[in-house]
């Protein structure tokens, strides 16, 4: 090996340890600030109490995941993805098996099992949120947003479901994502499993049969 690609392969590596800190850096603000959002609110949401508990600089807070609006959509969208980034809907696996399931009950099935798992993520986020939203107009903007898209997502999801040939003929795909939409927040995971203590698989038979009921012909 000649002393130019030695160079270019410690370079190599080099960046590529350098990449890998930065994620398991940036993995940590995420994980801290998680759990003080959850357990301390909006107001306990400080940066420095962040920096403090993930063990870094003030400065490296800000750089990697910005303000506190900021920092608060990307623990809901994180929460959704299951992931240390936001994924668009699309590119979820669970989107891909859905698209690839032949029947509008397999499709039911697979998002019931999915939306159980996602709102396990997101229900505390999503109580912590509206606490703070009365007093904080853009954390009530990013609620909204966040709502809005899930609702533009559940006409792809009604779409895909009409294609099978299995929905009512008396409901419109508008009427079909709403329903889904209604009934596939966390709202309805809060009052059922946290409050009633049903347990989570439980839950996923309950809204898959729920929803052939409602939207599908017997």
């Amino acid at each position: 090996m000649t002393a130019r690609r030695r160079k270019v392969k410690r370079r190599s590596y080099a960046s590529t340890v350098r990449t890998e800190a930065a994620r398991q850096t940036r993995q940590r603000i995420v994980d801290a600030a998680r759990q003080l959002f959850i357990t301390r609110g909006y107001a306990g949401l400080t940066m420095q109490a962040i920096a403090d508990r993930s063990k870094v600089a003030l400065d490296t807070v800000y750089a990697t995941v910005g303000t506190k609006p900021e920092l608060v959509k990307l623990l809901v969208e994180t929460a959704i993805s299951n992931t240390d980034q936001a994924v668009p809907a699309e590119q979820r696996d669970y989107v891909r098996q859905i698209r690839a399931a032949s029947t509008g009950r397999e499709k039911l099935a697979l998002y019931a099992r999915a939306i159980v798992k996602i709102q396990g993520r997101v229900a505390p986020l999503v109580r912590a949120l509206e606490a703070a939203a009365a007093a904080k107009p853009e954390l009530g903007t990013i609620w909204r947003e966040i709502s809005e898209r899930r609702a533009r997502n559940m006409k792809l999801f009604a779409a895909d479901l009409v294609a099978t040939g299995e929905v009512r003929a008396d409901l419109t795909l508008d009427r079909v994502a709403d329903i889904i939409w209604a009934t596939n927040g966390p709202e309805i995971y809060t009052l059922l499993l946290e409050q009633r203590g049903w347990p989570s698989t439980e839950l996923e038979t309950w809204l898959a049969d729920s929803w052939a009921r409602l939207l599908l012909v017997s």
